[in-house]
Parts: C-alpha cells; sequence; structure tokens
C-alpha cells in the first residue's frame, strides 16, 4: 500500500509541475522566438526547488511522502531536459550554433547556481 500511495504523490507531483512549465511556456510564447526561456526558466526553477528540498530532506526537515510529491513529481513534472536537448539540436539544424552554446552555458551555469541557491537557502 505505501508504494502506491508514493506513485501517487509523484503522478500529483508531476502533473502540477509539468502544467506549470505549460503555463511558463505560454507566458513566455511571444518573446521565445529566437531563445526558449520558457525552458531556459522551467529548469532554473526546478533546480531551485530541489535545492531546498534536498536541503530540507537532508536536515530532516521533510518527510520522504514530501520529497516523493515535491522533488521527484513536481521537480520532475517541470524540469525539461529532454526538451532543452531537443530545442538546442533544433537551433544547430537551423544554423544558430551561437545561440544554443550560449543556451547550453546559460542553462548549466545559472541550473546549478539556483540549486546551489536552494541549498543554502532552505527556506
Amino acid at each position: 500500500m505505501q508504494i502506491l500511495f508514493s506513485f501517487l504523490l509523484v503522478f500529483l507531483g508531476g502533473g502540477l509541475g509539468s502544467m506549470l512549465r505549460f503555463g511558463l511556456f505560454l507566458m513566455m510564447r511571444p518573446v521565445s522566438a529566437k531563445f526558449p526561456w520558457a525552458t531556459l526558466i522551467a529548469n532554473c526553477l526546478a533546480c531551485f526547488v530541489l535545492g531546498i528540498v534536498m536541503a530540507w530532506h537532508l536536515s530532516g526537515q521533510m518527510s520522504d511522502q514530501r520529497r516523493m510529491l515535491l522533488g521527484t513529481g513536481f521537480c520532475g513534472g517541470l524540469s525539461t531536459f529532454s526538451t532543452f536537448i531537443a530545442e538546442n539540436w533544433g537551433l544547430c539544424e537551423a544554423g544558430q550554433t551561437g545561440v544554443a552554446a550560449v543556451n547550453v552555458l546559460a542553462s548549466l551555469a545559472l541550473c546549478a547556481g539556483c540549486l546551489f541557491l536552494g541549498l543554502k537557502t532552505g527556506f
């Protein structure tokens, strides 16, 4: 029964994260024609939230159930790494390798920084 509840928590969190990711896509569509802003924002936000979840869990302030809901589910649904790869592939295919390189470097640097901030902030 416990494993079924865990799946339910991941399912619920993943759905909420995916809905937020889609909302970001809709909001950022007007400015995302030349750069995938929504994906960058979703990845940074997911890394920040995951950092907080990790900090709370490591300090004993978060139960395994909440970690599954927020870390595995919500952050997993929100983070768009597969989309990140596909968008960069498309940029390269379109001859925009410079834009793809900036996106890769910015995403790696900013998401690592956001994870660090989340770990250190721990709200």
